[in-house]
Order: structure tokens, then sequence, then C-alpha cells
């Protein structure tokens, strides 16, 4: 995918101009360009924290009833290699660092298991997978590897529970067209971990802007997240798609390609890839983002959240622009609502009244 590094600047500023926009902060990116949150009113951007001495890179992001953590990959190869080492940072809801968790590798996915509370860290997107549960209430680490070698020949990204099934998504895949597992179930007994494929790297699917059905080649599965509906959303980054797997794992699974496109009309963010998409859940609440870019993790509220609303994560494949925009998946546009970032990709949208976190339930099959 080519870089657009000349129209880094200008996509900003027609973006700017387009939403009449304010600036709430300034940086610089790795390009030397300058940028700086640009923020569509009526949300409003806030700095939750930022990279400190001794880790950076902040991405993955999850929570429970009372912290947020975020994942910081501290720059280590995305295959573990070179003596990688992630750092999980826990906070309190106000951006107060409670403790911090060392991992061994590179950071890619974190989900708080909701049965048991405990948090699992996935490790190595690239290749040489692991996966690393931490027991928050005492503090210890169980550290365990994927099966090698992968079907996929690559890594594994992220991770969602549901009732009855863990899935998680098989990335970097080794061949073109990819015709092994994009979304595998996985099952932890103790230390060992079993794959099970959910959906194929060329499923068939259902273009939902013209209702034809196509095959699918996924050559970058990412991030992934079960919407408000019990629907599995995964990201496809390099293709620029977003895939709604109903009733996944079950014998009426079916798959829709969202191909996601921008409202400039313009070619001048051709060459952004999608990265993690948060759900509001409720009317009350906020939205916590990563931005590796910027090495800051930031927080949008607004007065007013429509549940179900779609905001997504958008990054050049330079990695030093990027905007989160709002995403309708029925046509595929994400309308910006944050431009001048850096790299953004780890969000979460969290509810002002959490409670007990249950263990989601997807829809079963009609009888």
């Amino acid at each position: 995918m080519k870089s657009r590094i000349v129209s880094r600047f200008t996509g900003a500023l027609y973006l700017g101009l387009m939403i009449g926009a304010s600036t709430a902060a300034a940086g610089t990116s790795g390009a030397g360009v300058i940028v700086g949150p640009v923020v569509s009113p009526p949300y409003v951007l806030s700095t939750f924290a930022q990279s400190e001495s001794g880790y950076s890179d902040p991405d993955s992001v999850t929570f429970n009833a009372t912290d947020i953590f975020i994942g910081y990959g501290n720059g280590g190869a995305p295959d573990g290699s070179g003596g990688a080492m992630s750092t999980i940072v826990e906070y309190d809801m106000t951006g107060t660092v409670v403790t911090k968790f060392t991992v061994v590798g590179h950071n890619d996915g974190l989900r708080i298991n909701p049965a048991d509370g405990n948090l699992w860290a996935l490790q190595n997107e690239d290749a040489n997978a692991n996966l690393v549960v931490i027991d928050l209430k005492h503090g210890g680490q169980t550290v365990t590897q994927f099966p090698s070698p992968a079907p996929h020949g690559g890594g594994y990204d992220d991770v969602v529970f549901t009732k009855g099934a863990t899935f998680v998504s098989a990335s970097n895949p080794a061949n073109n067209p990819n015709t092994e597992p994009a979304i595998v179930s996985v099952d932890l007994d103790g230390k060992k971990l079993d794959v099970a494929p959910v959906l194929a790297g060329n499923a068939s699917a259902t273009n939902v802007l013209t209702g034809a059905t196509v095959t699918l080649n996924l050559q970058d599965p990412d991030s992934m997240i079960l919407d408000p509906f019990g629907e599995l959303i995964l990201d496809s980054q390099g293709d620029g798609e977003e895939i709604v797997v109903q009733f996944p794992g079950q014998s009426c699974q079916s798959a829709f390609v969202v191909p996601l496109t921008y409202p400039t009309g313009a070619d001048t963010f051709a060459g952004l890839m999608a990265d993690d998409t948060a759900f509001a859940t409720a009317n009350a609440g906020f939205i916590i983002f990563a931005d590796k870019g910027l090495q800051t993790v930031y927080k949008i509220t607004t007065s007013y959240f429509f549940i179900g609303a779609a905001y997504t994560a958008f990054q050049d494949n330079t990695g030093t622009f990027g905007f989160v925009g709002r995403t309708d998946f029925s046509t595929g546009v994400s309308t910006p609502i944050i431009t001048g970032l850096g790299n953004p990709g780890g969000m979460a949208f969290i509810p002002s009244s959490i409670g007990k976190i249950s263990v989601p339930e997807i829809p079963k099959c009609a009888k």
C-alpha cells in the first residue's frame, strides 16, 4: 500500500474546515509534520493518560467495573523477536495508575474475561503468539503458547468472550489467497490451548452495498468486537473492510462485508486502514482510544451517545496520520469526528454505570 505523505496535511486541513472543528491539543508526528487533534462538536476530547518512562506505544484497551487497562507495546517486534516485552498499565477511571504488569512479547490484544474477571493479553500478532492470563486479584500470570505452527501461518490478534465460546482473530496470514481460518475459537484448559476454525479467510459473504455474494480474501484480520446485537465484528485492516459475522460458530453462521469509505469523495485519505471499532452500549459514557503516534491515550465525551453507534480508528500505512470516525455499517462511510491524530488504534466504549460485567450471549439459530 503506497504512502500518501504529501496529502496528510491537506486532508486534515480539508476535514477541519469541512466539519467546522476546533483544535484541542497539539503534537508532532513521526514525520515531522505538526499535527494536533481537531475535534468536531458536540464531541469533547481530553487526555486520559500518556506514555511514561518505562512504557510507550499505547494500543490495546479494555476495562472492568472499576479500572481501565492499556497495553503498551514498547516498540517490540510484532513476532516477539529481539526480546520484546510489553507493559499492561491498570488505571482507575480518572487515569491514575493503579498497577503495572510486564508480559513477554508484543501485546496487541487485551480483554477482561467476564466469567472469572481475569485479564487476557495476546502477544505477537505476526507469529509465535502467546497468551498471558493475569489474575487481577492476586497478580499472578499464566503464560501459554498457541499451537505451532499456526494453521494460517501467522499470529493471533484479538479476543472476544461469549457464553459458550471464545473467539480469536487469526492475523498475518501467510498465503494469498487466504484459505485458512481468519477467526478461530479457542479452548483454554489449564496451560493447554486448542483452536478450531470459525470463519475462513476465503468465506462467502454478502456485500452490504450491493447485496451480491462475494468470496472474501482476508489478508489482514485484526481487531474484533461483539456489537450490541450479538454479531461478531472483525476488522480486516489492510483490506479496508469490516466483516460482520452473525451466529458465529453455529450451523446458521453467515457473513457480511462492509467496504469502508470516507465522506470527502476524493482520494485524500486513500490508503487509510481501519483499526479498532467501539460501539456505544449506553447513552451516557465515554470512549477511550490509544494513539501510538502521539504516545497518548485520549478520552471522548459528549452529552448523548446513540446506543449502537459505531466509532472506528483509522491510520495511514506510515503510522503518522489518522482520525476517529463514526461509522455507518449500512453504507460503510465513516465520518471523521476527530482528525489530526498520529496512529490511533485500540478503543473501547465505557458506560457511566457499569455494574457487574456479564458474559455476552450470541443469539441462537432459529429452529
